[in-house]
């Protein structure tokens, strides 16, 4: 299992399909995307569930903190019946995002890669990309990171998608 947590336009998601070409076998690319993608429409307003505020800020309520337990339970299960995933994941709570993913993964090999990016080119891609509030990404680039601990850290400022995903896929391989 591989876990990639960087802020929001960080190239995250281009990282997860590119190691699905480089890595040995099939590999499933799930995101906290395809999660809130799955949440009701009332719970992606705001409330109990997810809210998006006009600064780039982001709000979670305890229902969706509840399913996202489940989500993350079901993902660990996939990885348990012998998936292999990559997850592309925004740790909104830092440490305490990482401690909810590491309680459901006990037991299993995870490499956890920091995505980091300069802050001038996350907005560039935020505004490139058009379907993400500005100043989200400023928001979350550094609060993502704040005690986490990874095996590799990756940064998408000058280097390509690929040559991330090489990176990653030369940790999996060796161990």
């Amino acid at each position: 299992m591989i876990i990639l947590n960087g802020p929001s336009s960080s190239g995250k998601s281009a990282i997860a399909r590119c190691l699905q070409t480089v890595l040995p076998g099939a590999w499933l690319s799930l995101s906290v995307d395809t999660f809130v993608d799955a949440l009701p429409a009332a719970l992606r307003e705001g409330g109990d569930g997810i809210g998006f505020d006009a600064d780039g800020g982001v709000s979670v309520g305890a229902e969706f903190r509840a399913l996202e337990e489940h989500w993350i339970a079901g993902v660990a299960a996939m990885a348990r019946a012998g998936a292999r995933i990559v997850v592309d994941e925004v740790f909104l709570g830092g440490a305490a995002s990482q401690a909810r993913w590491e309680r459901a993964l006990t037991g299993l090999p995870v490499l956890w890669v920091g995505v980091t990016c300069d802050a001038e080119v996350l907005a560039g891609r935020e505004i490139a990309r058009g379907d993400r509030t500005p100043g989200m990404a400023a928001a979350q680039a550094a609060v993502v990171h704040t005690g986490v601990r990874y095996d590799l850290d990756v940064d998408t400022t000058r280097t390509e998608s690929m040559d991330c995903a090489r990176a990653v896929a030369a940790r999996v391989t060796t161990g």
